[in-house]
């Protein structure tokens, strides 16, 4: 089955996000704009990841599905379908490396709410994971994506918006040269970066050090309205498959065997 799925958005939690960004209206939203699986985006947020164990269930398919009484009634029958979450998560890094002061965004993909708290907990040893759905720390980035290898091995890490000037491991403001700069050793954990608003594919395909990293394009939605702007294509015989184990991680197995595209 061919689905779409928009990872990265964020909660009302978030600075400068709207205040329809809940559970209820992505939801909606997601059935509006074609979307079958979401993030949930901040689950790092104390307040949000309660209303997210509150009103979300496990799904048949190890996703998870709004609980029946938080929906809503008033989707067109044109638009009905299945609506998957994934718990999913953004967190910015800036500090100090080789000389220069570094501001990295990073995407986090967990595969349940035990790995979820884990990370969340850790974090907050660091810094103030409460005052804002994107948590903003003082760490390294390679700190970080050990600190997400510690938790489980089911586990996402994505370099967001990667080629934005500000906030993007390959910023022209404050990222890196190439992701070896920035992760050192830990680099071939790496398998994905998200394409962002800021670059499409083709751009990124003209960078030959990146010939063995997935592409992937979501919204980072603000508001319910721009979810799906940017969404990627999935294909499997069981739908929707959630690509977590390293199995379903790998960004061999995603190239082949389930991400099809991307939609900008």
């Amino acid at each position: 089955m061919r689905y779409f799925a928009d990872l990265h958005i964020h909660s009302r939690f978030s600075r400068a996000t709207s205040k329809d960004m809940s559970l209820e209206r992505l939801w909606k939203w997601a059935q509006i704009k074609g979307i079958s699986v979401i993030g949930t985006g901040d689950f790092t947020h104390p307040e949000w990841y309660k209303e997210l164990n509150k009103k979300l269930d496990i799904n048949n398919n190890n996703l998870l599905k709004l609980r029946d009484k938080y929906k809503v009634n008033s989707i067109p029958d044109s638009c009905l379908n299945e609506v998957s979450f994934m718990l999913t998560t953004e967190v910015s890094c800036i500090y100090s490396k080789n000389g220069r002061v570094r501001k990295i965004h990073s995407l986090i993909f967990v595969p349940d709410f035990t790995a979820a708290s884990k990370l969340s907990h850790a974090l907050s040893k660091i810094g103030n994971i409460s005052s804002d759905g994107r948590p903003i720390l003082g760490l390294d980035a390679k700190t970080l994506l050990k600190i997400v290898l510690d938790i489980s091995h089911e586990t996402m890490f994505v370099p967001a918006h990667a080629w934005t000037p500000h906030f993007s491991v390959f910023g022209a403001s404050s990222g890196f040269d190439s992701l070896e700069e920035c992760f050192d050793e830990l680099t071939p954990n790496i398998y994905a970066i998200e394409t962002g608003l800021s670059s499409n594919p083709a751009m990124n395909r003209r960078l030959s050090s990146l010939d063995t990293i997935t592409l992937i394009s979501n919204s980072d939605a603000h508001s319910p309205a721009k979810i799906g702007r940017e969404a990627n294509i999935f294909d499997t015989s069981n739908p929707p498959l959630p690509p977590f184990s390293k199995g379903g991680y790998g960004g061999i197995y995603w190239q082949s065997r389930v991400l099809r595209g991307t939609v900008h």
